[in-house]
């Protein structure tokens, strides 16, 4: 989970000089977007192996 603080941690600079920067707003904000979808992503990753994990243990039917 330290690889998704570092992308929200990403994400949130971006907003921040999207907040301070107004020429490029538009640019900040494009960053911030691909900053989410890559923390979403990662999130999406991470509960798959936890499910492949946990789908291991499972007992089987007879």
């Amino acid at each position: 989970m330290n690889r998704l603080v570092a992308i929200r941690s990403q994400e949130s600079f971006c907003r921040e000089r999207a907040a301070l920067d107004f020429d490029r707003r538009v640019f900040w904000l494009a960053q911030a977007e691909e900053w989410e979808q890559r923390a979403l992503d990662e999130i999406a990753h991470h509960f798959r192996e936890c499910n492949l994990a946990h789908g291991d243990l499972r007992p089987v039917a007879s």
